[in-house]
């Protein structure tokens, strides 16, 4: 459950140390007492969650009975760069050398990257003398429509094993992690790319900074950078809180992205809001030496400043909605089962760990979790050890309501699943506050 605010930033998670472990114990978390962006002190506490299982690290049924690795989640602002952050990081190793998550199974996820991939091309008339690359490129899911374009390409990505399924598709991929001296290796190299995208993982980095001047290094003067992030707008607007895990660093407002790049030479050219994920910005970025500001920028800066983005009292707001919430859900889960109804979940997600370990929701109120990833069946979700099945279980077993808990993709959810909603089924959406559809 979640705890009270934290007194002062020192006091999250405590009880530390925890016991994790080997493969967490031999790396050890680092706990950080200052801003990872600008790096000043006096970062202000929003949500204390307690030690929480890590969100991706799916279980086996033989590794039941042992201790599950927790760390504590404790979620901060710094009110001068105005970057929201969690204070504990798990060495990336950990968390994604061995990665369950496939971007290709998701259908209007590889249809998104298809359409900034066929416009990049078209506006920037690349072909095959032109190279595009990929930061987090997992299985080639946006890759895949450059190289099907006739553009050279190269993605770089930690996972082993979603790099090995990248190489058998066709597509070229750098297993590591990136940072400047891989940048500095590529461009030795002669592999100076036209185009970087870095979707979803600037928030993922603990040394942001050095990512970010890898990034620099990386595009110099002629090359261009496209990197999409969750908006710390959409989260504080819908309740995202369960986007925190400890695979998010970060939430990332345009204020701290842009005190964040113009650090390291690169300026925003253009900012665009997307639907995808629960709110999407979409920056546009070349070095200072020939980008300037855009319009949408200044807009976008100004709209945050007029919101307090940059005001702790903002964060006081959020944390208290959190915690009506949870109240809020679990009184109707418990009012559904009063009266007989069968409930399951829906999404094996990150965020579905963060939501069910935070309100304790486990096996006295859901059957299972059902989830369309053939790499999480038959496996057991962190913490709430609720088993993941095929979405078939929904009809086998005449589930009444399913807890949706990849309400991202809710829409694309809904659809596939028409089958157990014609059958009388339903879905509860629990963000920002539960309805029932």
């Amino acid at each position: 459950m979640i705890r009270p605010q934290c007194d002062t930033i020192h006091i999250c998670g405590s009880g530390w140390p925890i016991q994790l472990p080997s493969f967490v114990e031999e790396s050890s978390t680092l706990r950080q007492g200052n801003c990872r962006s600008c790096g000043l002190d006096g970062l202000v506490p929003v949500l204390d969650f307690g030690p929480q299982p890590l969100a991706n690290r799916l279980r086996r049924a033989a590794e039941l009975a042992t201790p599950e690795p927790r760390v504590p989640l404790c979620l901060v602002m710094c009110p001068f760069c105005s970057l929201v952050q969690i204070t504990e990081s798990v060495p990336p190793e950990v968390l994604f050398e061995d990665y369950p998550y496939f971007s290709s199974v998701i259908p209007s996820l590889v249809a998104h990257a298809k359409e900034i991939a066929d416009r990049v091309v078209l506006e920037q008339g690349l072909g095959a003398q032109n190279l595009a690359m990929e930061i987090a490129s997992n299985d080639g899911y946006l890759l895949q429509h450059y190289r099907d374009a006739g553009v050279r390409v190269l993605g770089v990505d930690p996972a082993r094993n979603i790099a090995a399924i990248a190489e058998e598709r066709g597509i070229p991929t750098k297993c590591a992690f990136f940072g400047r001296e891989l940048a500095e290796e590529f461009v030795a190299e002669g592999n100076r790319p036209d185009v970087v995208h870095a979707n979803n993982v600037l928030a993922h980095v603990p040394d942001v900074n050095g990512f970010v001047a890898g990034i620099a290094t990386l595009i110099g003067s002629q090359g261009m950078l496209i990197t999409e992030s969750p908006y710390l707008g959409d989260f504080l607007e819908q309740l995202e809180f369960d986007t925190i895990y400890h695979e998010h660093l970060f939430y990332y407002s345009i204020t701290a992205l842009n005190s964040l790049l113009n650090r390291h030479g690169l300026v925003i050219e253009d900012v665009e809001r997307l639907a995808i994920h629960g709110g999407t910005l979409r920056l546009t970025v070349r070095s200072d030496r020939v980008g300037t500001t855009g319009p949408a920028v200044v807009a976008l800066l100004q709209e945050e400043r007029e919101r307090g983005i940059d005001d702790p009292s903002t964060y006081a707001r959020f944390g208290d909605r959190v915690r009506a919430l949870g109240d809020e859900l679990t009184g109707l889960l418990d009012r559904l089962t009063s009266q007989g109804k069968s409930i399951a979940a829906y999404g094996a997600s990150a965020k579905g760990s963060t939501l069910l370990n935070t309100f304790g929701i486990g096996s006295e109120r859901l059957s299972f979790i059902a989830d369309a990833s053939p790499h999480k069946q038959g496996f057991y979700a962190p913490g709430s050890g609720l088993l993941i099945v095929p979405p078939a279980r929904l009809l086998e077993q005449h589930i009444d309501y399913a807890l949706l808990l990849a309400w991202n993709f809710a829409e694309e959810i809904l659809d596939q699943q028409r089958a157990f909603r014609d059958q009388g089924g339903k879905f509860i959406i629990p963000v920002p506050s539960p309805r029932i559809v």
